[in-house]
């Protein structure tokens, strides 16, 4: 390559060449006109790709009421609150139901805290500069995460309702909370590197580290509050055999001619009714988080796997993969995948929806997404047409250069078949409130799925032999800046 500055520089008669160009095709004018306007998105909106994917699946899932993590990166602990609570109120018959996500934030933030200082003491013969240790140090304890430290925080935390610990303002908005814990924790991290330079043993540094601990402590509680240890529960389950009963006209009662009297007929379901709710209820009076967990939840933490679609030559399929220095809570160890195949990949995904569950999922939710109207696919933003050029990336491109990294989890509750028993649009519960999309849910298109969706946890029961066997296999380990490593916000 040449040094030459005048060759590597912009050429100002290119410079008007482009400037002809882009001035003689009327396309490009309009184009302008409509993005300068209106913005990328909306300019780039095609109303024939939105008309071609209806808001109707032939599998759907009854979901409670839409969350709403606010502004902070919390989607990976909404998406899986979302799919617990769906097994909750079906299992329990409840109208609407909504984990504390605020309880396992509190909890996320002590873990990844205690985690950040004790890879700090793993890598202290590690510069500061060396590409480890900068991907140790890059978020001590940011808001992101992956299912499985979901499951590590709730193997040890449990989980309570939103009514035992409610959102703070600095859950909704965590960026300060994070901004001033990340800050002090980086300075502990600078005085335990200080003091083992010095000669300081390990028992000396991991004292100061536990230390340390109090006053992370202590900033988690101002900011969000001191997570109950106990509390009280109350619901009242759906009354759907009252709703649904209807008269067969067997009653003696139901008989007569004249109905004209409510009360008349015993097979009425309005008879006697007064101003009480008579439904049933659950009650329980200082619960532990495990006890409710254990009692409510009908499905365990552990019997779900990740399964990834990452079609790289780096990342053979059939393969477990492991993630170095990728853990929260440490002694749960870190984050594992296993790769498999696009159609082995969907194959889960249909048995497990079409069971009757949702689907915790990983994507690049920026990638021709309509945020604000609901709508993941490429033929509704058609920024190709917008622009004048062709988007040819595959999914091994997105991932190996960091242009479609896995950044957002949600939820799927539902499919639609095609007349070929084929999947050709997926519903998606996000959890970025009911204004968001319609009525906080989105459409997906197949192909989107096949290009932008990266991950997916599945219960164990809907993996083939093969897949399963996959889980106790050798991990092959990488590091925390390969491809897959990002966590979702």
């Amino acid at each position: 390559m040449t040094t030459d500055a005048s060759a590597r520089a912009i050429k100002p008669e290119l410079l008007r060449t482009y400037t002809e160009d882009f001035n003689k095709d009327r396309a490009n004018l309009i184009a302008a006109d409509a993005a300068v306007s209106a913005g990328v998105l909306k300019a780039a909106t095609d109303y024939r790709g939105v008309r071609a994917l209806p808001r109707d699946f032939s599998i759907e899932l009854k979901q409670g009421s839409i969350t709403n993590q606010e502004r902070s990166g919390r989607c990976w602990m909404f998406a899986s609150l979302n799919t617990l609570r769906y097994e909750l109120m079906h299992r329990w018959n409840l109208e609407d139901f909504e984990f504390s996500e605020t309880y396992l934030f509190f909890w996320d933030a002590m873990e990844k805290s205690n985690t950040y200082l004790e890879n700090v003491l793993r890598t202290l013969d590690e510069p500061t500069d060396s590409r480890l240790f900068e991907a140790i140090n890059w978020g001590p304890s940011d808001d992101g995460g992956w299912w499985q430290m979901f499951a590590a925080l709730v193997n040890k935390y449990g989980l309570v309702p939103k009514s035992a610990y409610p959102e703070s303002e600095n859950s909704r908005n965590s960026d300060d909370f994070k901004q001033y814990l990340n800050s002090k924790l980086r300075e502990f991290a600078a005085e335990l590197r200080r003091r083992s330079a010095a000669g300081a043993g390990e028992d000396e540094l991991r004292t100061l580290k536990d230390e340390y601990m109090g006053t992370v402590y202590r900033i988690c509680a101002v900011s969000l509050g001191e997570p109950p240890e106990k509390f009280d529960f109350f619901a009242r389950t759906k009354d759907d055999a009252e709703d649904d009963k209807k008269c067969d006209g067997k009653d003696e009662s139901c008989k007569r001619e004249d109905k004209s009297d409510a009360k008349a007929c015993k097979c009425d379901k309005n008879k006697d009714k007064t101003g009480k709710d008579e439904r049933p209820q659950i009650r329980e009076i200082g619960i532990t988080p495990l006890e409710f967990y254990k009692k409510y939840v009908p499905v365990d933490v552990n019997d779900f796997a990740t399964l990834a679609n990452a079609p790289l030559k780096s990342r053979p399929f059939n393969r477990r993969y492991r993630i170095r220095f990728s853990a929260n809570v440490v002694e749960a160890g870190d984050m594992e995948f296993v790769n498999v195949p696009l159609d082995v990949f969907k194959k889960a995904a249909l048995d497990q929806l079409t069971a009757g569950h949702p689907i915790w999922f990983a994507c690049d939710c920026t990638q021709f997404a309509l945020r604000k109207d609901g709508f993941f696919d490429q033929s509704v933003v058609r920024v190709d047409q917008l622009f004048g050029t062709e988007f040819t990336g595959d999914k091994a491109h997105g991932l190996e250069y960091g242009d479609s990294p896995s950044n957002h989890a949600m939820t799927f509750t539902g499919v639609n078949l095609g007349e070929d028993g084929k999947p050709n649009r997926w519903k998606v519960e996000n959890s970025w409130g009911k204004d968001a999309g319609k009525d906080g849910y989105y459409v997906m298109s197949d192909a989107w799925f096949d290009r932008y969706v990266t991950e997916l946890i599945i219960r164990k029961e809907y993996l083939d032999d093969a897949t399963r066997a996959l889980l106790t296999a050798e991990p092959v380990e990488i590091d925390p800046w390969q491809p897959l490593t990002r966590r979702c916000r």
